[in-house]
């Protein structure tokens, strides 16, 4: 009789220890790439926390099927950190997801088309996600669309991308007058980052603008604005060259 008793206070013990520590476990507040579906050849990943959080968080992190089988030494063991110590971005091993390489040949790629995985944080799920096709396209400029905006208002201007970009990148588009002059404002990315948004601080006034875009602009899988991440040492890529897309905000007619 002791003995059970014994033994049904320490499993309840462990119960509220296990308990205890989830409810001590950083709260993550947002992984990107959002969307539902990335590329295969998926190369980044961000994770925001609601807090600092103390020592190695790769450890912590798991990447495996949805069927429950676990993805073997899918991270670059590199914690890339964002200076207010909440934002913690991840490379997938480049060996594996680029073709070509020792890695990817013995291991083979993290990711394939169709496959549906889950991200997790000391044991529990953050992320799901579908692969898609491999991307080697970076992003094309000159397939975004614009909407436009009238002349003395606030009203965002929304920027439709022709594919998702980096999370971490929303600050890498800017507006500009035509004297060069930033637009001062707030961007967000939407849509699972195939959506950028910006609302001026000021209203809009009549003129023509650019859309700047840097040329270190990446995609989840590395590739950059106009360039991409799978290139060969005797077809090395072009250096990095920032862009823009000219729009024009027109007055009201007769006024």
């Amino acid at each position: 009789m002791y003995l059970c008793r014994f033994l049904a206070t320490a499993s309840l013990i462990a119960i509220l220890n296990a308990a205890r520590a989830d409810d001590t476990s950083p709260r993550v507040l947002l992984v990107q790439p959002s969307a539902t579906e990335v590329p295969a050849n998926l190369l980044r990943i961000s994770i925001e926390f609601a807090t600092p959080v103390e020592g190695p968080v790769l450890p912590r992190l798991g990447l495996a099927h949805t069927d429950g089988r676990t993805i073997e030494a899918p991270f670059l063991q590199q914690e890339l950190w964002s200076p207010n110590g909440k934002v913690l971005t991840i490379l997938m091993h480049p060996g594996r997801v680029k073709t070509g390489l020792h890695a990817r040949e013995q291991l083979g790629p993290i990711l394939t088309a169709g496959d549906e995985v889950t991200l997790s944080f000391d044991g529990r799920a953050i992320k799901h996600w579908i692969a898609g096709p491999v991307d080697n396209q970076g992003p094309a400029i000159m397939a975004w669309k614009l909407s436009p905006v009238p002349p003395g208002s606030r009203q965002p201007l929304v920027v439709t991308l022709d594919g998702l970009i980096d999370g971490r990148d929303v600050d890498y588009l800017a507006v500009v007058d035509a004297k060069d002059r930033r637009i001062d404002g707030h961007a967000r990315l939407e849509d699972g980052e195939r959506t950028w948004i910006f609302t001026p601080d000021m209203p809009w006034q009549a003129g023509t603008y650019r859309l700047m875009a840097r040329g270190t602009l990446e995609d989840p899988a590395g590739n950059r604005l106009n360039g991409h991440f799978e290139t060969s040492i005797d077809n090395p890529p072009d250096s990095a060259a920032d862009d823009f897309i000219p729009f024009t905000v027109d007055s009201p007619p007769n006024s």
